[in-house]
């Protein structure tokens, strides 16, 4: 299949592409005007997210799938036109379109794992995407195969959210969490993770919502005390005050921290046969990438 892949030069997005081409697949990158960035060796198209008409001139005739893995604006109508955008050229093809969401639009989910049937309940920073997965997931009525994955908190190649955690123990001689210490989180190898987006551009049903999650809940009092030893602190965790977290971090990423997840990603293992293989958040942490 020929995709193309909005974001693929993101910390997620480069995970996604090197699993497209490890299984065959040819990657289009979709590059901001002006970015001159030494490419990847990948055919490169132009387009803008605030340029709606740029977007679907990208999506040619040649392309099988789109997946946009590209950050939100911030602003619910551009996201939402550049949506439109996007899968314009997909109607009526059963081509896919895969959309890039995350667990946060969950809320806090209580003791037991949500599964995709859950309902939503966005904390501020991710307040209108779960009207854009919506938005989304409706184009399967009008022949695009349209899927949606929720990424967990991502872990690996020593970024992502626990790298954050590990410059905290660095910066404040102590591993730090915001909010309360029986916090959990969902967790998910990136490698891991960009496996599901091939599987599900593969064979995911149209219309289809996917959770990427492989540890349902992961306490933060772990991962913070994991992320300390990787940055050569022994101290114990401690907790880190939402106002002043929120001085440092922004309000609406770091009320995001405090989230009390438990999610399941059962389904995709047990529907499109995801097999997720890489170590745990804390082992990678302790022993693998964060090092």
């Amino acid at each position: 299949m020929k995709v193309l892949l909005i974001g693929a030069t993101g910390y997620l997005g480069s995970a996604v592409a090197d699993s497209l081409t490890e299984a065959g697949h040819q990657v289009v990158e979709l590059a901001r005007p002006g970015d001159d960035r030494p490419g990847q060796g990948r055919e490169r198209r132009v387009g803008d997210l605030t340029d709606p008409r740029s977007l679907t001139q990208a999506v040619t005739s040649d392309i099988d799938a789109v997946i946009n893995m590209a950050t939100p604006s911030g602003d619910a109508e551009t996201d939402a036109a550049a949506v439109a955008a996007l899968t314009e050229p997909l109607r009526g093809t059963g081509k896919v379109f895969l959309y890039t969401s995350g667990v946060w639009v969950l809320g806090a989910t209580g003791p037991d794992p949500a599964d995709e049937n859950a309902p939503t309940n966005p904390v501020p920073i991710v307040g209108y995407r779960p009207t854009i997965e919506r938005q989304v997931l409706a184009t399967a009525e009008d022949g695009v195969r349209a899927l949606v994955i929720r990424p967990g908190i991502v872990h690996g190649r020593g970024g992502g959210i626990p790298a954050l955690l590990v410059n905290l123990a660095r910066e404040h001689a102590a591993p730090r969490f915001v909010g309360e210490e029986a916090v959990r989180w969902p967790m998910v190898h990136v490698d891991d993770l960009a496996d599901l987006f091939v599987v599900a551009v593969e064979r995911a049903p149209a219309g289809t919502l996917w959770h990427g999650v492989t540890e349902p809940a992961v306490a933060v009092h772990d991962l913070a005390s994991a992320a300390g030893r990787a940055a050569g602190v022994s101290a114990e965790p401690r907790g880190w005050p939402l106002d002043q977290a929120s001085e440092t971090l922004g309000a609406a990423f770091a009320d995001a921290l405090t989230l009390d997840q438990s999610v399941s990603g059962d389904a995709a293992r047990d529907k499109l046969g995801w097999s997720p293989r890489r170590e745990g958040a804390v082992a990678d942490l302790l022993e693998g990438s964060y090092r």
